[in-house]
């Protein structure tokens, strides 16, 4: 045992595992132990997950930032291929509107006007700057003078701009006939033999000599705005590397990356390269070689954007397309830019293999740091969690002392306070709750007791009630006993409400609740009051929606609130003033509010708490019950309602009924209307 003993005690030094001697032997790992191999575990599941997901994200990232700088190349792109278009149309416009050109084709001096376009065709740099009759023939092709008088009254551009007196300007097509008649150099640069391309969709045809074109027109009118032809212009873009090589520059300004360049772009006829900066693998440029079908699909035949990685010519790109559309929005072509995806992939690496290091040096760091932190915090722990168990069962007089003067000291003592706490708020509870349910047992006791008393009571005073209106009524006036039976009937009637008053609050019954009208229910109360003498004098005022929804309410009970509340605000204006009565419906909320406003002397802000408690009234000795406004609550609270009050001393009260309109729809099929 010694032997053993002896060859366990340096393995000890760094793995604490005691070793006791019985029976059987037993190996007990420390808490310091099991906190280091919680935290390895948890660091290690931790760097894993954050190795994998890190990778991910950033590779994701890479790529998305990558797709979202290509295409705002590609909006860039189509900024610059527009302005092309643009200083196209300004040029056909310009020349439109010069009074040199207009004098000279009055005057019928197509020799001048010749001269004049051909200089301006140069200097701006057009292909094509033709002139048309006001028939739509043409009379002047500054680049092929030979060739006139053919019919161009059905070209689009030509004749909306007959139509429209104003410039009209689009990408186009112009069949290769066209462009021979233009200019046979125009027709040859058309022309394209296709190159074979992997991926490329099939097509029968083998060449094109369509041509793809930045075309403006515009009228040309005489001082009276008569129009006496059409100027058209246009830059053919087959083979005319400006444009793309001018996004290029400005986009991607030339940057290389390991001797390739880093952005490309492209003009498409369809799906076919007439005008591009990506290089075959000579050198020259890849026009003639086809898109991929997959692109073409997306852009060409469903017009939608397409952003993503694709192998373009001899390399993988980011790539973003777009449809280009002629002047009737059909897709003629493609725009094109490109990022090349190696920089974004050797990025994405070496961002990769940063992290995974400082993933795991950061690993080791934090396993070093809980080792030793562990160490010092297990014996405080164990204090704390031995403690805990003691107070989760029911011992609340534990008490932990850590005396490490550190924050494991301020948790015991906080634990501490806790566990005092919890004693006194245990006391405190268990008191108010005895007491609690004393109070309700004795409350549930007077309200059964009066109850019954004022039942008990309601007979007999049902009797003294009616004789003493029988004896009134054979009293004769002279009679010095009328005065007297007189105060005995009024007294008798005033015990007689106050009984029904607690009655009725007693035994508030169930509502017997069914689809119902607001307004009719409203329109009854009003009805019935408005010809009493206490509201001679006042003026009623309705302004009751018509859109109201039936609300599932018992008509009976709400009538009843709604006759308290009318002539509650009758004796607050003394018989003198102004009523107004107002229903709405609030959509957003479900429900129907009520609203009953006077001009009566108002509430004190000391009363408004306490106007819906029973027995309260603000009414003078003899003149009510205090109990209306108390069953009114309870009535609109079995409602699923709410009432609420708003007042001014001296200018009048506001009563503000709220019931919700839900639970109709499932119940209209079977109950009757009211």
């Amino acid at each position: 045992m010694k032997v053993w003993s002896d060859i366990l005690k340096p393995i000890g030094r760094f793995w604490p595992v005691r070793l006791y001697y019985g029976d059987s032997a037993v190996f007990r790992v420390p808490i310091a132990t099991k906190l280091v191999l919680s935290f390895l575990l948890i660091i290690v599941l931790t760097s894993i997950t954050f190795s994998i997901v890190g990778t991910q994200v950033i590779a994701a990232r890479v790529v998305g930032e990558a797709q979202a700088k290509v295409q705002t190349d590609l909006n860039a792109a189509r900024e610059i291929l527009l302005n092309k278009l643009t200083s196209v149309n300004d040029v056909v416009r310009l020349t439109a509107d010069r009074y040199l050109l207009m004098s000279a084709m009055l005057a019928g001096d197509s020799r001048q006007v010749g001269e004049t376009l051909m200089r301006i065709r140069e200097r701006e740099k057009l292909d094509v700057l033709t002139v048309t009759d006001k028939n739509g023939r043409v009379i002047l092709r500054t680049s092929n003078p030979n060739v006139v008088g053919d019919d161009k009254s059905g070209d689009e551009f030509v004749r909306l701009a007959m139509q429209r007196r104003q410039p009209v300007a689009a990408v186009c097509l112009v069949p290769g006939e066209d462009l021979q008649r233009e200019s046979p150099a125009l027709a040859q640069r058309a022309y394209f033999k296709f190159i074979p391309t992997p991926m490329a969709r099939h097509r029968d045809e083998t060449e094109e000599t369509t041509g793809m074109m930045l075309r403006a027109a515009a009228p040309v009118l005489d001082v009276e705005n008569n129009l006496m032809g059409v100027i058209y212009g246009g830059v053919l873009l087959n083979r005319n590397f400006e444009i793309v090589d001018k996004i290029k520059a400005t986009v991607f300004q030339n940057l290389e990356y390991k001797g390739k360049e880093i952005g490309t772009a492209t003009l498409m006829l369809d799906d076919l390269r007439i005008a591009t900066n990506v290089r075959n693998q000579d050198g020259s440029r890849a026009v003639g070689t086809r898109v991929s079908e997959d692109v073409y699909n997306r852009v060409i035949k469903r017009g939608e954007p397409f952003v993503g990685r694709a192998f373009v010519v001899n390399h993988w790109y980011i790539t973003a397309y777009e449809p280009i559309r002629d002047l009737g929005g059909r897709i003629i072509g493609i725009l094109y830019v490109g990022l090349l995806e190696q920089k974004y992939v050797d990025l994405r690496h070496r961002t990769v293999v940063v992290f995974l290091t400082i993933t795991l040096f950061g690993a080791v760091a934090a396993f070093t740091i809980a080792y030793f932190i562990s160490r010092k915090i297990s014996a405080s722990v164990k204090k704390l969690a031995f403690a805990s168990e003691r107070l989760a069962h029911g011992d609340l007089d534990v008490r932990v002392e850590i005396k490490s003067h550190d924050e494991l000291h301020e948790l015991a003592e906080a634990f501490n306070f806790m566990a005092e706490a919890l004693r006194k708020r245990d006391e405190k509870l268990r008191e108010f709750t005895t007491r609690r349910i004393m109070e309700s047992e004795r409350l549930a006791h007077i309200g059964q007791l009066a109850a019954g008393i004022a039942h008990e009571i309601n007979n007999p005073l049902t009797g003294i009630v009616t004789y003493a209106h029988l004896l009134l009524e054979r009293a004769k006036a002279d009679n010095g006993t009328r005065e007297f039976l007189e105060k005995i009937v009024k007294q008798a009637d005033r015990c007689r409400d106050i009984i029904r008053g607690l009655l009725d609050f007693a035994r508030q019954r169930k509502p017997d609740k069914r689809p119902s009208s607001v307004n009719r229910v409203l329109e009854e109360c009003i009805s019935l009051v408005e010809n009493q003498a206490l509201f001679h004098n006042i003026r009623i005022t309705r302004n009751l929606a018509s859109d109201l929804p039936k609300v599932f309410m018992d008509p009976s009970q709400i009538q009843q609130v709604f006759m308290n509340m009318i002539i509650n605000a009758a004796e607050a204006m003394n018989g003198n003033g102004e009523l107004k009565l107002t229903t709405r419906h609030l959509p957003a909320d479900g429900v129907v509010e009520i609203q009953f406003s006077d001009t009566g002397h108002g509430i004190s802000e000391e009363d408004l708490d306490r106007i819906f408690d029973p027995f309260f009234t603000t009414k003078e000795v003899g003149h009510g019950t205090g109990l209306g406004l108390a069953i009114s609550y309870g009535i609109i609270k079995e409602h699923k309602g709410t009432i609420t009050v708003e007042s001014q001393v001296g200018k009048g009260t506001t009563f503000t009924i709220r019931l919700p309109v839900s639970g109709l729809q499932e119940t209209i099929s079977r109950a009757p209307e009211a």
